[in-house]
């Protein structure tokens, strides 16, 4: 259920029966507010894309998918999307360093938005 800092008006738009469903009184009980929160970011869904389809990568091969991301953006991204619990970052201790992600069993609930993120983008693409 989405909150709403107006009064609630039947037959609104959106399907539902608020004004604006994007407006929200308390930032700690939006759920949409909460996902942006968690994923929002130029770079977080593009991280997830790639996760989701290699399963376990490294993170040279991760910044070689992105390029024109920054050094510092990512790692920080990164450190963001695992302090959420949506990635998994496994290190290991050997020479030259190695690091793997992967999507935890959370991160893998994202899939069907991501799927569905495409699935827009292919239909409007043309627009």
């Amino acid at each position: 259920m989405l909150y709403t800092n107006r009064k609630v008006r039947k037959g609104a738009p959106y399907g539902a029966d608020f004004e604006n469903p994007f407006v929200w009184h308390e930032r700690g009980k939006c759920p949409i507010y909460y996902t942006l929160e968690i994923v929002g970011g130029k770079w977080k869904w593009a991280i997830l894309f790639k996760l989701a389809m290699d399963g376990v990568i490294r993170y040279g091969k991760l910044k070689e998918f992105l390029p024109p991301i920054a050094h510092k953006t990512l790692s920080q991204q990164l450190k963001e999307l695992e302090s959420s619990g949506i990635i998994h970052r496994e290190q290991y201790n050997v020479m030259p360093p190695k690091v793997e992600y992967s999507l935890t069993e959370k991160g893998k609930t994202l899939i069907p938005m991501l799927e569905m993120m495409a699935k827009w983008g292919r239909e409007h693409m043309a627009d």
